[in-house]
């Protein structure tokens, strides 16, 4: 296992971007597969082999009305008080992605209070497992905190298989919006900024080359890697090709070791066993960047007499605005760590902070046991239902959770010369998502912005880490078909990048 994953491993899972919030650090849950939407691909880890009771074809389960002769939550109640038969009978006719008043799914419930047989039957009727609730965790968090080693990998494997399902879903769809938007070249510049002085010193900067034409896609960048601690810096070409099948449609070329690797979206057990090692012996992580009060006013120039910032960005005339009301809010558990643990993953970061290396340290994660479950649960299902939204008692092992909240202050260049509109940038962005930066910019863009086409921005990477991105150059154009073809004297290597 290369250095890249574990540290790509190393924080958990975020509030999703519900009302209102943005996922603003780490990655999308340990296995969303960010492998694009067109490849299933497994960068970061995604792919999987299908858990016992996997139904392949069946969307994740949607919410529905319980009956009012069941109480408001019949399926949570079942859950909560571990009746396996009644869940048995509702599962058929109720819905089992339905949220309660604090926000839980009953699979959330069932992974809390280790009701096991409970969580494996949701799981089997595909209950969603990406979803937060009100606190920001995932059935998957919890399940790291309560410590069942076989509960995280069937929440970790079923979470694989609904994130490749999903991108299957979307693939006809944004391959339609490809064909139909014109061939042009786009060249877009990512500049790195931290006001953390050790990173300051290894942050990266980066010239990314997007050519499109038809429903091929080619992105030319030097940073391979990225991380909230490390980079990894190379010569490479990523090429979709939309007219190959989903497994075979997406090619990352090493220029220059002149090797090819294609990603696919299948791992292997132990590459899924050594991922629920790293999950077990890590924090548990949570970051949301709250965008719900956010304002947008004009940027202003000029010492005596003061008027709206308008400049050329590139090509572009832009008009400048201070991004107001943003706040990261970030979150970390380990009641589930040992003292060495702590004292380990500290000293990774600082090794990493130094510039060090991973394998050197000898930081490979170790086989993890199950841990001694919490203590029984003593609270009622009406105590539980009728506790103050917000105030929810607390089940499962005793909390150790630290919280942080950061005002992030940003600039935005919004041009209506571009001619791009923002949906077609979200369409092609929404093909190289395995880039967790680019996933990021994606994600930001969606916010509702000012007029115009965001040619500079400033966007969250993570929580210590900003990014400036600048779209320098854009022309319609027609390229030649080599540029998205493997090159005749490049030699394949399965394994050149071991993390996609």
């Amino acid at each position: 296992m290369t250095g890249e994953k574990l540290r790509s491993l190393r924080r958990d899972h975020k509030p999703s971007k519900e009302d209102g919030d943005l996922l603003a650090a780490g990655e999308d849950e340990a296995a969303a597969a960010p492998g694009g939407a067109f490849t299933g691909g497994k960068g970061g880890r995604a792919g999987g082999h299908r858990g016992p009771g996997a139904h392949r074809h069946r969307p994740p389960a949607r919410a529905a009305p319980a009956g009012p002769e069941r109480g408001p939550f019949p399926v949570h109640e079942c859950v909560f008080k571990g009746d396996v038969r009644r869940l048995s009978a509702l599962i058929r006719t109720q819905g089992i992605a339905q949220k309660d008043s604090h926000g839980n799914t009953p699979l959330h419930l069932a992974v809390m209070l280790g009701h096991k047989e409970c969580a494996h039957l949701l799981l089997a009727h595909n209950a969603p497992v990406k979803v937060k609730n009100a606190q920001g965790w995932s059935p998957l968090a919890e399940a790291i905190s309560y410590g069942d080693r076989q509960m995280i990998s069937a929440l970790l494997r079923k979470l694989k298989q609904q994130s490749r399902e999903s991108v299957e879903e979307k693939r006809p769809r944004l391959l339609k919006a490809l064909k139909e938007l014109g061939d042009f070249y786009l060249e877009l510049h990512w500049d790195f900024q931290s006001w953390v002085p050790l990173l300051s010193r290894i942050l990266p900067s980066d010239a990314c080359k997007i050519h499109k034409q038809g429903i091929n896609i080619r992105l030319d960048t030097t940073l391979i890697d990225f991380t909230d601690m490390k980079c990894q810096r190379g010569d490479l070409s990523f090429i979709f090709n939309g007219d190959a099948a989903p497994s075979e449609s997406f090619v990352v070329l090493d220029n220059e070791q002149k090797v090819y690797q294609r990603i696919h979206h299948e791992e292997s057990e132990m590459e899924t066993e050594e991922e629920v090692d790293i999950l077990m012996s890590s924090d548990i992580y949570s970051a949301t960047l709250s965008t719900k009060s956010i304002t947008f006013t004009r940027a202003q120039t000029g010492w005596l007499f003061r008027e709206d910032k308008t400049e050329r960005v590139g090509n572009f005339l832009a008009d400048f605005y201070l991004v107001n009301g943003l706040v990261l809010e970030s979150r970390k558990r380990r009641e589930h760590l040992s003292e060495e643990d702590i004292l380990r993953n500290k000293a990774i970061m600082e090794s990493l902070s130094k510039g060090g290396n991973l394998m050197e340290q000898n930081f490979e994660p170790v086989r993890r046991q199950s841990l001694t479950p919490p203590s029984p649960n003593t609270i009622s299902w009406e105590e539980y239902i009728s506790a103050e939204s917000g105030k929810a008692p607390h089940l499962g092992r005793e909390l150790v959770c630290k919280e942080s909240k950061k005002t992030f202050k940003a600039t935005i260049a919004m041009s209506q010369e571009f001619p791009l509109g923002i949906e077609s940038l979200l369409n092609v962005l929404e093909v190289i998502a395995p880039f967790k930066h680019f996933n990021k910019l994606r994600e930001f863009v969606q916010m509702k912005l000012p007029p115009g086409f965001p040619v500079k921005l400033d966007i969250p990477v993570f929580p210590t880490i900003t990014a400036t991105v600048t779209f320098q150059e854009f022309r319609y154009d027609e390229f030649h078909d080599s540029i998205f073809s493997i090159p005749d004297d490049y030699k394949e290597d399965p394994s050149r990048f071991p993390d996609l």
